[in-house]
């Protein structure tokens, strides 16, 4: 089971509570109690994989602004909420992913934009095509419209944002494995697995969603040690050599004697 924190990030007021409570209890929150800090768990699967995932619901951007560089260096994926009925709260969003960049210092970092309170025609305004814009100068991130209170959308949001933090987790080891020795580990294995079959889901950036869309430790293979010759081959070595040796030994000892025949002869 693979643990993954997740951080809700947006202006107060905007619904941040309400998505975190649905998404984790199925509950609806009717009445808005100001957040401080929350953290929820939730396990389920994706893909055919378990995760454990941590997520903490943060205060609004004015309140608490120490507190968020600890959320945003903890987190592994971010939603970045605001409301559709108040622009100022899609105005805070433009800081705080820029914030987000810098301290992960990475512009490749797991987020959804998400437009709340969707169901609420009547005080709209910001329509959705607002929307796909900012997520087109984000470079294409996933953008969802959702409401907490018809639970549209509520699942899909944090179910995209686990499936980026496995895609970021993929190329960081497959960069690794560039650069150093293949990786055999069980998390590269089983995330190139759900890659090549596709159930990562279709084509993450840039996604958008709204309600009338609605859809209910590595390790490094050491290399052995070094061959050590032995066996028949060796032994052959050893043979030519022992044969070497005699021969010599026999052509000097031969002189010898020939001249013990001579001074025979002579004698006699």
């Amino acid at each position: 089971m693979r643990d993954y924190k997740l951080v809700v990030l947006g202006a107060g007021g905007v619904g941040k509570s309400c998505l975190t409570v649905q998404f984790v209890q199925g509950e609806y929150l009717d009445t808005y109690d100001p957040t401080i800090e929350d953290s929820y768990r939730k396990s389920m699967e994706i893909d055919d994989k378990a995760f454990d995932l941590e997520i903490l619901d943060t205060a609004g951007v004015a309140q608490f602004t120490a507190m968020r560089e600890l959320y945003i260096k903890s987190g592994m994926g971010f939603l970045l909420v605001y409301s559709v009925t108040d622009r100022q709260s899609l105005g805070e969003l433009m800081e705080l992913r820029e914030q987000i960049l810098r301290i992960k210092d990475s512009k490749r970092v797991p987020m959804v934009l998400v437009g709340n309170k969707a169901d609420l025609q009547q005080e709209r305004v910001i329509s959705v095509e607002e929307g796909i814009d900012v997520s087109s100068r984000w470079g294409k991130v996933p953008f969802y419209e959702t409401s907490a209170l018809l639970k549209s959308n509520v699942h899909e949001v944090f179910i995209d944002l686990v499936r980026q933090i496995m895609r970021v987790e993929l190329e960081s080891l497959d960069v690794q494995a560039s650069t150093a020795q293949p990786v055999t580990g069980s998390l590269h294995n089983s995330l190139r697995k759900a890659d090549t079959s596709g159930s990562l889901g279709p084509n993450v950036p840039g996604r958008v969603m709204s309600p009338v869309h609605n859809r209910s430790t590595n390790s490094f293979q050491n290399p052995g040690p070094k061959a050590i010759i032995s066996g028949p081959s060796s032994n052959k070595l050893h043979k030519k050599r022992s044969i070497l040796r005699p021969s010599t030994h026999l052509s000097l000892s031969s002189k010898p004697k020939e001249k013990k025949k001579k001074k025979k002869i002579l004698a006699a």
